[in-house]
């Protein structure tokens, strides 16, 4: 997983960054618009997945053997699979636990990470060296491998999949609110708060922590298409959402006999995987580029 470079924010910079402009950015920039819409209609189809599924019982899993098979018509854009099921309605259906797993492992893995990290940066000494030292030890390994040794000794399921994931990332916002952390405890309005004895959990908490916000979305924007790549690779294996559940990376999996010939089974849902993670990728690339204060020197 390709670490974000650590930016350091300036408290007067990080007040311009509201959420309109944020949004005039990104409406100038095509690429991130597009990007920007694209997540928004998954979103929507995830939460109204059952009324957008044009067959939901066979989108969560029922069997219609008699369309085993069938090739993309009018009835089933996208085709059928093996046991006769609609790949849009399983495409659709698949998109909740797409989208809403991964963002429960981001979501975890800051909320552990980041404040070890702060700790860590703002303590300095034994505290963090032991700090570093287990997180080093946790990124020694590929965050994928790590996860798919972890979800084995678990077992298979959707759940144990997802805490695998947390565990296999938390270290990589440790080490980013570190770096963060470090340049920001030498700042004048951290100074100033430990010359009139705030506590040092006070100022982890109201000074530390907010200002590394800005990297934090940036590398969570990105992580949330790395997640879903990797639990879509989890599921390929066998070790993520088990059947009948529909999952993009399941999907696949359960295509890639009949590849040569039912092409539709597998291809379908691994271009949805292909253009929800390049969409998140863009958009944070230009997440980056709006909290990068080099640009404004």
């Amino acid at each position: 997983m390709a670490a974000i470079p650590v930016l350091a924010v300036e408290p007067e910079i990080q007040s311009t960054r509201t959420f309109r402009h944020v949004l005039n950015v990104i409406v100038r920039d095509p690429l991130a618009l597009a990007s920007t819409i694209v997540i928004l209609v998954f979103i929507l189809m995830a939460i109204f997945a059952y009324q957008a599924a044009p067959y939901p019982l066979e989108g969560a899993g029922k069997t219609n053997v008699a369309n085993s098979l069938l090739a993309p018509n009018a009835a089933h854009p996208l085709g059928a699979d093996r046991l006769g099921r609609d790949v849009l309605s399983r495409v659709i259906m698949g998109t909740r636990p797409a989208l809403v797993v991964p963002i429960g492992v981001v979501l975890f893995a800051v909320l552990i990470g980041a404040p070890l990290g702060a700790i860590a940066g703002y303590k300095g000494g034994w505290i963090d060296e032991v700090i570093m030292r287990i997180t080093d030890l946790f990124l020694a390994f590929p965050s994928l491998l790590l996860a798919m040794a972890i979800a084995t000794a678990l077992g298979r399921g959707l759940h144990n999949a997802a805490i695998a994931l947390v565990v296999s990332w938390w270290p990589w916002y440790t080490r980013l609110v570190r770096g963060v952390t470090i340049s920001l405890r030498e700042r004048y309005f951290v100074e100033a708060a430990q010359a009139t004895g705030v506590r040092d959990s006070v100022i982890i908490l109201r000074h530390i922590l907010p200002n590394t916000i800005s990297p934090i979305l940036v590398q969570a924007t990105v992580d949330l298409g790395t997640v879903i790549l990797a639990m879509g690779g989890l599921a390929f294996l066998g070790l993520g959402t088990q059947p009948p559940a529909a999952d993009w990376g399941l999907m696949v999996s359960e295509g890639r006999d009949f590849i040569l010939k039912q092409w539709w089974i597998s291809t379908f849902p691994g271009l949805t995987i292909f253009i929800v993670v390049l969409a998140f990728n863009l958009l944070g690339d230009t997440l980056r580029d709006i909290f990068d204060p080099r640009q404004y020197k």
